[in-house]
Formats: C-alpha cells, sequence, structure tokens
C-alpha cells in the first residue's frame, strides 16, 4: 500500500515529502532549508531563529479570531540507526517505507516517526484551508536527540503563544505533562598498543538485540550490548589480549550490537560455548534474536597492555547502566537510569559515551559523578556536557483539563496522565517561557531510535481526530 494513501492523507503525504530529506542531528542544513522554503511557499510568516529553529505563523480560521494563540512544538532531526548488514546511506537517501500489519516501518533502519509525525502533524494544519484552529506558531527545533542545543538557543521574545502542544509523545492513550532532565558523560583517554609477531586473533560479536530508546525503553529490561560484551571479554581477561572494542552508537539509544577483537593462544571455545549458553538464557524473554558469535579472524595486531585491560574492562563492568532509581512520588516512573551507550577501544585511544537522564536535578549530578569516578580511577578524563533541566508538571493548567475531558468524551476512558523518563523540550523551552503551559502527546510509535521503530496507522488517526477536536475547543483568550 502507498503510504500517502493512507488516512490522514495530509499528515501523511507531509510525512513522506519530509522523510525524502536527510535529517541527522546536528545534520540538519538541508531539513532546515525544506521547512523554511514550505513556511513561504504557503506565503506564512518564516524565520530561522540564530540556531537554526525554524518558526512558522499562521493567522488563525475564520471565526477563531478570540481564541488564545498556541505553540505547535516538534525537532526537524531524526535518530540514524540501521541494522548492520543493511546497505543504506542516510547523507544521501531518503527512509524507505512500507505498510505491513497496520503499521508503518522503515527497510532495516529508522523511520523517522519520532519526530517526523509530529512535523508532518503540523506541517498539515499550517498548509490547509479547511481546518478550525485558533492562530498557530509553529516551532520546529533542531538537535533533539544529541543536546536538544535548538530548544536551549531558543529565546524568550520570539513566541508570543501561552499554550505550547507538543507532539513528541509515543503512546496515544498518554498525555504528558512533565519529563526527566539529562547529561551526557564522556571519558576518554589514550594507551600504548603493544606489538605481536604471530599470534591467533579471533573476533565476537553481540547483535540482535532490541535496542530501543535509553529514556522511554529504559525500564523494559533489554540486553546492553556494551556491557554484554564485556561481561564475556571480563571473563576470559587472563586468556586474552584485547585488540580492539567496538560497540554501541548514539547516546539516546541502547546498544544492540558490540564487536571485539583479541589475540588468545589457547583454546576458548569451550568457555565461550558456556557463556554465550548462559547468557542468552538470561535474556530469552527480552531479546530473544541476541546472537553471540565467535571465530577466527586471522593473525596478529597490535593488543591492549594487560595492565590497561584490565582497567578498562573492570570500568566498563563497574559504570552503571539501566534503571538506576524509580521514583517515590510517581508509581512506575523511572526516576534515574543511565545508558552505556558507546565504547571505542582502538589504536591506542579509547572512549566512553554516556546518557544519564532524572527527573531529580541533584540526582542526575549524583550518578554523573559516580559514572565519571569509574573511570577517573583509571587516568580518563571525564567530562559533561549537554546538560539540560526536566520538565516540572502543572497539573491543574487548564490545557490539561480541557485535553483530559475532550479525551474522555471522545473514546470513553480516561487518558493516562503522566510525566516520562524520556527528555522533551518542554522544560527547556519553560525556561525562556515560564508562563507557557505544556502538554505533549502522539500517536502509537515503538521501537524508536532502533531499526524496529514504527507508528501504528490506525492510532495516527485517533490522535489526528483528537487533535482536531483539541484545536476547536482552545479557549478564549484572557482580557
Amino acid at each position: 500500500m502507498d503510504i500517502r494513501s493512507l488516512a490522514p492523507t495530509p499528515l501523511w503525504n507531509h510525512f513522506s515529502d519530509l522523510n525524502a530529506v536527510p535529517r541527522a542531528s546536528k545534520k540538519e542544513e538541508r531539513v532546515i532549508q525544506f521547512m523554511m522554503d514550505f513556511g513561504k511557499n504557503l506565503g506564512l510568516e518564516t524565520m530561522q531563529d540564530e540556531v537554526g529553529n525554524v518558526i512558522i505563523k499562521k493567522s488563525a480560521s475564520a471565526g477563531m479570531e478570540d481564541r488564545e494563540t498556541i505553540v505547535m512544538q516538534s525537532h526537524l532531526d531524526m535518530v540514524h540507526q540501521k541494522n548492520s548488514d543493511t546497505e543504506f546511506d542516510f547523507d544521501t537517501e531518503g527512509i524507505k517505507m512500507s505498510f505491513e500489519d497496520g503499521w508503518v516501518k522503515a527497510d532495516g533502519t529508522t523511520l523517522g516517526a519520532d519526530n517526523g509525525i509530529g512535523v508532518a502533524t503540523i506541517m498539515a494544519i499550517l498548509a490547509s484551508d479547511t481546518i478550525q484552529h485558533p492562530a498557530v506558531e509553529a516551532l520546529f527545533t533542531i538537535d533533539e536527540e544529541t543536546g536538544m542545543t535548538g530548544a536551549l538557543g531558543l529565546k524568550g521574545g520570539l513566541l508570543s503563544g501561552k499554550i505550547l502542544l507538543n507532539l513528541d509523545t509515543e503512546d496515544d492513550e498518554e498525555l504528558t505533562i512533565g519529563c526527566a532532565g539529562g547529561v551526557d558523560v564522556t571519558a576518554s583517554g589514550n594507551y600504548t598498543p603493544l606489538n605481536v609477531d604471530t599470534c591467533p586473533r579471533y573476533r565476537l560479536s553481540v547483535t540482535g538485540l532490541n535496542g530501543g530508546h535509553s529514556g522511554m525503553d529504559i525500564h523494559k529490561g533489554y540486553g546492553n550490548a556494551n556491557k554484554i560484551m564485556n561481561r564475556i571479554l571480563f571473563q576470559l581477561k587472563d586468556a586474552i589480549r584485547i585488540v580492539e572494542i567496538d560497540g554501541g552508537g548514539l547516546r539516546n539509544a541502547i546498544p544492540r550490537e558490540s564487536f571485539a577483537l583479541f589475540l588468545a593462544k589457547i583454546d576458548l571455545k569451550d568457555t565461550i560455548s558456556t557463556l554465550i549458553h548462559e547468557i542468552t538464557a538470561e535474556y530469552a524473554v527480552t531479546d530473544p534474536e541476541i546472537k553471540i558469535e565467535f571465530e577466527e579472524a586471522g593473525q596478529g595486531e597490535k593488543y591492549l597492555p594487560k595492565e590497561f585491560q584490565d582497567q578498562i574492562l573492570r570500568s566498563i563492568y563497574a559504570c552503571p547502566s539501566g534503571i538506576y532509581r524509580m521514583s517515590p512520588d510517581i508509581d512506575g516512573l523511572v526516576q534515574t537510569s543511565n545508558n552505556l551507550a558507546r565504547v571505542l577501544v582502538k589504536d591506542g585511544k579509547y572512549e566512553v559515551l554516556c546518557l544519564t537522564r532524572s527527573s531529580v536535578e541533584s540526582e542526575k549530578w549524583d550518578i554523573a559523578d559516580a559514572i565519571g569516578s569509574c573511570f577517573e580511577l583509571i587516568g580518563a578524563k571525564v567530562e559533561h556536557s549537554g546538560s539540560y533541566p526536566g520538565w516540572a508538571p502543572k497539573p491543574d493548567a487548564a490545557i490539561i483539563k480541557l485535553m483530559r475531558d475532550i479525551y474522555k468524551a471522545r473514546f470513553n476512558s480516561e487518558p493516562h496522565v503522566n510525566a516520562c523518563h524520556a527528555g522533551l523540550e518542554c522544560g527547556i523551552i519553560g525556561t525562556n517561557y515560564p508562563d507557557m503551559d505544556m502538554i505533549s502527546f502522539g500517536p502509537n510509535i515503538t521501537g524508536a531510535h532502533s531499526p524496529d521503530e514504527k507508528v501504528e496507522v490506525k492510532s495516527v488517526e485517533k490522535y489526528w481526530g483528537y487533535l482536531m477536536e483539541v484545536l476547536k475547543n482552545i479557549p478564549v483568550r484572557e482580557n
């Protein structure tokens, strides 16, 4: 089925147009120009701020001129992840999409529904001459996925709306009114490799894990490829000399794959076989497709000194990953977590990347310092960067009551009004727009930040109809 023929057709057509434009975080030049051209071609007031965010303003539809101006916000960038056996160039190719069993997905790559569905929704409203809506200020931010620098760089005074609708939630039964903050932790350093003339070399790979969003999926117990790889190497450390480790990728994606090369003079097949059996049994429920493979890979290579090898393996072992603490105030909410996202040890250099999240600022820094200490003990340089605040809920805000009431009347059920463990931009935007009431919602998206990402078509239709009702009922502007 052609994606463009799905309902609502305006949304899916704009999503298809958007997905033809490469838009990796920190490489948004083409999608910024795409959005600038879109607004100008509609004859709407269109601007780009100094950091690259795009703002498009549209007047209220007839009869809605006295309603509160709303800000509709989504981010332009998407996570670029693909399966190791997928041939795809994110810098030059558009996402290849398909419809299957009621869901839209991509072919071996991330889909970009996060947050492309939100962007396409706003585009459809801006382009429509039939949808009832108040005055709209469309805010398209950049670099949400790798630092939120767009939201951090947004200055006060550019927006006048007092209500912000963020379209970046991934469950159509949820109304999100708060989120966690985060900080990037980076440990790096150097070592002096040693040479070997001849010695059997082996390749170890951990693949097939679910991966997923390091905030929204962190509570699901999915395997972290970096931790699993380190566990195996640690058990073998006295019998091997590591050549390199290359695992994980982006900070906000739970690592799905890790690869290592090492030297060994003794037969390790039985030992590794036992470890593989134990680990695959442990993850049989959460990651049934996990695959751990061990094979010969030639001769010789520069390798890690024994002392450094033991140090880096112990540091990675000690580094917390996953849930650190559940919220004592909100049942079922992850309060603090860490994602051990990237491990690269190669050619005399090493780097470990983490993303630490928490809805409690002091606890965020506590775990960040704990992680830093793991690596400072081996002489690593530790940096904290990209810190952003959480979003404190305002449960009594009028827009929250309105949207809860509309949801209940429309679907005959109560929405889940909650805070989430993902990093939404609302808290950052609120620092320069403290009087703005905010809420986040969206359709069902699963597997975000992984090649398993998909969006449910029926849910998009539900979400679209709900949004149309909300727009018609935005309250009259207070004098």
